[in-house]
């Protein structure tokens, strides 16, 4: 037998003593729950947020964050290489289109029964769709903590030089490329906007979407963003280019640029809306509103943002990962979250009840335009199958052909439908 076995088997006897001499000093012990999440310039003030009116309120469970990743896909990439050689947290917030992976890989845990254990689940703010933005393949894989939908972002300024303003802001993207070429021409080092295309398939699918178009046929056999809205998409994003002036610009260059006076547009996430004013300061007057219209009708917005995902095994470990989900998707936690970034709530209390983020919302003007586009939002699409992944890669490589004018978008759309249409899984039968 060894020491530390002996020395183990010692203590628990001690234990067991204690607690039949002296029940009344018995205290659970505490659980310290690891999670995980990306993108700390966006997430780190809310998480921190969570994580202290968390750990205030629980005296069983205390969570405390592993090390964040810079994005999304290395939060993905890390969990995949932790699910194989250890090392996982028990919570980890992961981008809304990677949940159907971790579901389809069996590492995130199915959330169905610990939200049956909480019987009526839309009394503490579960609507269907939001617990639709987690949920894949009949899996509970996720519940989504953080929403978002991309908008534009103005320098008033700039705007004025060029006789425009934030209240004539163009509708549409003819107007907005339009009005990009008149503040580049103002020189000095100006660019007139930028559309932030690198990182992943969201922006792309925001036009896509935009267009009234989908990534996969409805039975995910084959790539339907080869079509006509495909196409329109490409060349929406070479007019950018040609016609708009925009730059390519690699990271967070535009952000620089952007808070430096330097740009007049830029599109992204709402989810900077935070981390942007708090960038620009006082040096320009800062507004934010919708997205340009493309087609009125078939129109839609991708819905970015993150879900918290369970990866724990054990089943105490587990309930006490449910716990921390649980406040961290409350209306609170949804409140924290909201007000320390930009995200659009995912807790139907806190959307409906005013006393959570009805006077934020007066007085913050500049989250509303988010709020504005709730219902054009549908699920960011999770590519089936075990190359999603690479899939996102093929796509952001293609996209960068067009930015950096070596390509045409007829041969950026046939190259990325036949390199991704060898990616998907292929159909059996």
């Amino acid at each position: 037998m060894s020491t530390a076995l002996t020395r183990r088997s010692t203590l628990g006897l001690m234990a067991g003593a204690a607690t039949i001499a002296m029940p009344h000093v018995v205290r659970a012990q505490t659980i310290e729950v690891v999670a995980h999440y990306s993108m700390p310039p966006i997430f780190k003030a809310a998480m921190e947020a969570v994580a202290e009116a968390f750990n205030r309120k629980s005296d069983k469970v205390k969570v405390t964050y592993s090390n964040p990743t810079p994005t999304y896909e290395d939060g993905a990439q890390l969990v995949l290489r932790q699910a194989t050689t250890g090392g996982m947290p028990d919570v980890s917030f992961q981008g809304l289109n990677r949940l159907r992976l971790f579901a389809e890989r069996g590492i995130a845990a199915d959330l169905k029964p610990f939200l049956d254990r909480e019987g009526d689940v839309a009394k503490i703010g579960y609507s269907k769709p939001i617990l639709g933005l987690g949920h894949h393949g009949g899996v509970q894989c996720g519940l989504a903590f953080a929403t978002s939908n991309p908008i534009s972002y103005l320098n008033v300024d700039l705007l004025k030089k060029v006789g425009a303003s934030a209240e004539t802001f163009p509708k549409d993207w003819d107007g907005v490329i339009a009005l990009a070429a008149k503040i580049a021409a103002l020189g000095d080092g100006t660019t007139g906007m930028f559309f932030r295309w690198p990182g992943d398939d969201w922006m792309f699918s925001a036009l896509l979407y935009g267009f009234g178009g989908r990534m996969l046929t409805e039975d995910e056999s084959k790539v339907a963003f080869d079509g006509l809205e495909g196409l329109a998409a490409l060349r929406l994003l070479d007019r950018m280019v040609k016609e708009g002036k925009m730059p390519n610009l690699a990271g967070n260059a535009d952000l620089q640029a952007f808070g430096a006076g330097k740009m007049g547009m830029m599109f992204r996430t709402t989810a900077q809306v935070r981390q942007i004013s708090g960038t620009v300061g006082n040096s320009f007057e800062l507004k934010t509103t919708t997205m340009p219209v493309i087609d009125p009708v078939k129109g839609r917005l991708p819905t970015g943002g993150a879900g918290a995902m369970m990866t724990a095994k054990d089943p105490a470990r587990q309930a006490a990962a449910w716990e921390f989900i649980k406040f961290a998707t409350s209306a609170e936690g949804t409140t924290l979250m909201a007000t320390n970034t930009g995200y659009v709530p995912c807790n139907q209390l806190a959307i409906d009840d005013p006393m959570y983020l009805g006077e934020f919302y007066k007085a913050n003007p500049l989250f509303q335009a988010a709020t504005k586009q709730v219902h054009l939002m549908i699920p960011w699409y999770a590519f089936p199958g075990q190359n999603s992944v690479r899939v996102t890669q093929v796509m952001v490589d293609n996209l960068a052909r067009i930015v950096e004018q070596k390509a045409t978008p007829e041969e950026v759309l046939r190259d990325m439908s036949r390199e991704v249409t060898r990616l998907i899984p292929r159909r059996q039968g």
